[in-house]
């Protein structure tokens, strides 16, 4: 567990899990571990509240920009 824009940030599996409330690290899809519930974040904007405590969001799918 190491400590990321003053919160706690745990790496399960390999995989950052970020808190609610945390500015997304990237744009793109999250999703709570273990659960259907996906949501796209935008790149510094806090990360939505979750439906239980001491859940988070991981990243599945990075947004990707057309270079153009």
């Amino acid at each position: 567990m190491f400590d990321v824009a003053g919160r706690n940030t745990v790496i399960k599996m390999g995989r950052k899990v970020i808190p609610p409330g945390t500015p997304a690290p990237s744009s793109g899809q999250y999703k709570v571990p273990g659960s259907k519930t996906e949501v796209t974040a935008v790149k510094g904007k806090p990360m939505p509240p979750t439906s239980k405590p001491g859940q988070g969001y991981v990243e599945v799918d990075k947004t990707k920009h057309k270079n153009g």
